[in-house]
């Protein structure tokens, strides 16, 4: 899962960041401001972290106003890949199965949404099937079909049109890829793909070549909503999705206005889901992080879309004077920068581990926010969150450790065994609109200096980011030896988040998210031998193994295990943070307090 951040860039990033991070210790120990805020009605410092905040206070109505500095990728629910798009997707799309909506780890739990109940499970785990509830229509009024379910599944197969999402339900359905996808197919109905059956429109059959235990959770996400096939726009689809959920797209202007207003033909008592508190939610998008914030502290906007933590200097402020406007999740993020092995001298192990050793990791979490806003020291690739995770007691480059501030003699050593012992020079790629990113790339460049390795920094347009570093092509042309990055859980287990990382399947010529190009037969015999595997232990005994090997093979350096500080309006009510989108407030079923 990719989240995107700020825009705009900020003189003294790291400064400012390091000034957060003093702060934050002080607010943690107990200092720092009052845990009810002292005004305008919040509910108190990580509130709705993990629990529900303010849930009987919800009202039917009014205007529920998102801010944000990033738009989505695509609001095309096969195209979109950012997390807090997902979550958002929920107003105006449904899916056989969702999360709960309920509070932390619940969140993560599937439960039925379009569907009567989860799926009867039979032929060894091969074979899902689901009854449609009845009652479930479109926002013209017309029902929704199994086939509008099994369309909008078949589009995943368009990667040459619909580039740019998940891609899991394809590689699971039709691992061979004989499906030419609903575009080129020849059957009349376009609806030949053979694995999902529609014997009525009340009923789907999914039939698997092999069993995956994923599965389910797989259907839980965006990229498996229904899309009417006369309704399909192909790749202007994400300006005005057709909408199954209770509220439908009135105008988007992209990079500026997102307006969502009722759909009327949705009904509560086929959706067990969603409440639709608000008549109205908007995203109004901003040029500048600094701006945002202070536009959502002085109680313009109620939350931030990207969940990804105030900028810091709308936290600094935020925890002097608004702390209990502010929750401090964990993530299951894991932010990094990843080596493509296409760019020389990355293609050499050693070159990569002088990287690993020569940044010092300590003032790499400090221009990530410190150790609350940033969060631990990333020692490894697997989150948390995730089933098999070891957190800091796996540190094979001892991150954490002796040498959280670097080690120049180990660095040095492997620039030797590279062929480099004088060093060499990158360009290290980051977006412009992370500044946070700007800064952590600032950190590594200084540190890496000091070991020879001369860096230069390219912020590119992060707007553009599947074009720029999800294209191979254009990263080995750029000689992006760097890329900064981070990624959260898809769904929570070791094929939810480094299934298109690190599976050489996953490379792809756009929008790839396998910027190490690693093509790995172990790792990827590993991935293969989990996703058939049922027994729980053994599947975390094989995700520890996954992260283990992509570690040894140097094509990372993890920053952070990140948390973050999230912003929540005095007048937001059944506010909760949710396993299912990582920590973010879970948006579906938001309300306004007036």
């Amino acid at each position: 899962m990719i989240t995107q951040r700020t825009k705009g860039r900020r003189k003294k990033a790291v400064a400012a960041a390091a000034l957060a991070a003093a702060l934050l210790a002080t607010a943690a120990c107990g200092g720092g401001g009052t845990d009810d805020g002292g005004e305008g009605g919040a509910a108190g410092f990580d509130a709705a972290n993990n629990k529900v905040a303010q849930a009987s206070e919800a009202k039917k109505g009014g205007e529920l106003k998102f801010a944000g500095v990033q738009d989505a990728d695509s609001w095309d629910t096969t195209r979109g890949y950012y997390g807090f798009a997902w979550n958002f997707m929920r107003y105006y799309s449904r899916t056989l199965v969702t999360g709960k909506a309920e509070p932390g780890a619940k969140g993560a739990e599937v439960t039925p949404d379009l569907a009567t109940s989860t799926a009867k499970i039979t032929n060894d785990g091969k074979t899902y099937t689901y009854t449609l509830r009845d009652g479930v229509t479109w926002e013209d009024g017309k029902p929704i079909t199994s086939k509008d379910v099994k369309y909008g599944i078949e589009r995943q197969w368009a990667q040459d049109v619909l580039s740019g999402g998940p891609v899991y339900l394809k590689d699971v359905l039709d691992p061979k890829g004989e499906y030419p996808g609903p575009y080129k197919d020849k059957s009349p109905d376009k609806l030949g793909l053979k694995a999902i059956e529609t014997p009525d429109d009340k009923t789907i059959v999914f039939n698997l070549p092999a069993a995956n235990s994923d599965f389910e959770d797989m259907l839980g996400m965006a990229f498996a909503s229904p899309v009417r096939q006369d309704k399909d726009t192909k790749s202007k689809y994400g300006l005005k999705p057709f909408s199954s959920g209770p509220y439908k797209f009135q105008s988007y202007t992209p990079n500026k206005k997102l307006v969502l207003v009722r759909n009327e033909n949705w009904k509560q008592a086929s959706d067990p889901v969603r409440k639709a508190y608000p008549d109205k939610i908007s995203l109004t998008l901003f040029t500048n992080a600094n701006d945002m914030d202070q536009r959502l502290i002085n109680g313009d906007y109620d939350l931030d879309i990207n969940q990804t933590g105030m900028s810091p200097q709308g936290r600094t402020t935020a925890l002097k004077e608004h702390k209990g406007n502010l929750d401090n999740p964990v993530s299951g993020y894991v932010r990094y920068a990843v080596f493509p092995q296409t760019v020389k001298p990355f293609d050499n192990i050693h070159c990569r581990k002088a990287v690993i050793y020569g940044a010092d990791h300590e003032s790499l979490q400090t221009a990530r926010g410190g150790p609350v806003a940033g969060g631990d020291i990333g020692t490894n690739m697997l989150p948390p969150s995730v089933p098999g995770a070891e957190g800091q007691k796996y540190d094979p480059y001892d991150m954490a450790g002796a040498d959280k501030k670097g080690n120049v003699a180990k660095a040095k050593e492997e620039l030797k065994a590279c062929g480099q012992p004088n060093g060499f020079k990158t360009t290290i790629a980051v977006r412009n609109n992370k500044p946070v990113e700007v800064a952590t790339a600032e950190s590594l460049q200084a540190s890496l200096k000091k070991v020879g390795i001369d860096v230069e920094i390219d912020q590119y347009d992060g707007a553009q980011t599947t074009g720029i570093i999800g294209s191979p092509e254009n990263v080995k042309k750029k000689g992006y030896g760097i890329i900064i990055m981070g990624w959260g859980p898809d769904f929570p287990t070791v094929q939810g988040f480094g299934l298109p990382l690190w599976n050489s399947k996953y490379i792809l010529e756009s929008g790839n998210n396998n910027f190490a190009m690693i093509d790995d037969k172990t790792i990827d015999g590993l991935f293969a031998d989990y996703v058939t595997e049922l027994d729980e232990a053994k599947k975390e005994q094989i995700s520890t193994e996954i992260n283990h090997k992509v570690m040894e093979g140097g094509y990372y350096l993890p920053f952070v295990f990140e948390k973050f500080i999230n912003w929540r309006g005095s007048n937001l009510a059944n506010v909760y943070t949710t396993d299912n989108y990582s920590g973010q407030y879970d948006f579906v079923n938001l309300g306004l307090k007036k």
